[in-house]
């Protein structure tokens, strides 16, 4: 049996802990606490707390692996064809924030700032050459996540073909508001992916059409390569990102992030400096 459903973090004064998601009415989360970390053991509690906010469910990762052009309305909004391969770049571990913290945008970012919802995937034990048969053993849950991006950086005359830059300022992985375990969703996982800008839609997808599953992705993630407990997979996005639209994202602006049956995060776009 698995030792959550849906595990978050919350802070009680000066500590923070894991814990099991009861119940969430949209302003306020109910929640037993769990003792211990979900990469090691978590024991249950009978503690039962109830908190206006939640923390980055994560406290770390090693390292953000990212997929592009992973679905196919993605691809043909692109005007690409689908990759024989998954396309991998990656963001740093400070990218990493929390489901509702503001995101501080440098002067040199703003000008094509970007949002990307995507399903994330963490990964529960260290994972090397792992079959897509067993990929699912090696996988704690997933999650909700936007891939902020920096066009300017990433345009070919800037990148050189190359996304990293362009994706890796700190605080541009938001994650949360839950991990979900795998055995709560169907496999392959089949849920409405959306965004919204100030509370208007600008994808509207599902799961379903991405190209490279998680079974997949793990495989070839792992195929000689070690991945390490903790280490997120963001597993691409469909179409609607604001490139294509030619409508980028400006101070004060809040994006909306959720995915059906696994979790929500709403981050503000601080131009604060």
């Amino acid at each position: 049996m698995a030792a959550f459903k849906r595990l978050v973090r919350f802070a009680q004064g000066e500590a923070k802990s894991f814990g099991e998601l009861l119940e969430d009415d949209g302003s306020a989360y109910t929640v037993k606490k769990l003792l211990g970390n979900p990469f090691d053991k978590l024991e249950a509690t009978e503690e039962v707390i109830k908190t206006e906010k939640l923390l980055c469910p994560l406290e770390s990762t090693p390292i953000i692996i990212c997929i592009g052009l992973n679905y196919k309305s993605h691809a043909e909004e692109a005007n690409l064809k689908v990759p024989k391969y998954p396309a991998v770049f990656s963001k740093p571990a400070d990218a990493l924030t929390g489901p509702t913290d503001s995101i501080p945008v440098h002067s040199d970012a703003r000008p094509m700032l970007d949002f990307e919802a995507e399903l994330g995937v963490v990964i529960g034990k260290d994972a090397k050459n792992v079959t897509e048969a067993e990929a699912l053993d090696f996988v704690l849950g997933y999650t909700a996540s936007n891939d902020v991006s920096a066009r300017n950086f990433q345009v070919p005359e800037a990148s050189g073909g190359q996304f990293c830059y362009a994706k890796s300022f700190d605080k541009f992985a938001p994650i949360g508001h839950t991990i979900v375990h795998p055995s709560q969703l169907p496999d392959p996982i089949s849920s409405r992916i959306t965004a919204k800008v100030n509370g208007e839609i600008k994808q509207d997808s599902n799961t379903s059409d991405l190209i490279f599953g998680v079974r997949q992705l793990v495989s070839h993630l792992s195929r000689g390569t070690t991945l390490r407990k903790g280490t997120i997979i963001m597993t691409g996005t469909p179409s609607g990102v604001g490139y294509f639209r030619k409508e980028f994202l400006k101070g004060g602006d809040v994006v909306e992030v959720e995915i059906e049956g696994v979790g929500k995060i709403k981050n503000v776009i601080s131009h604060s400096d």
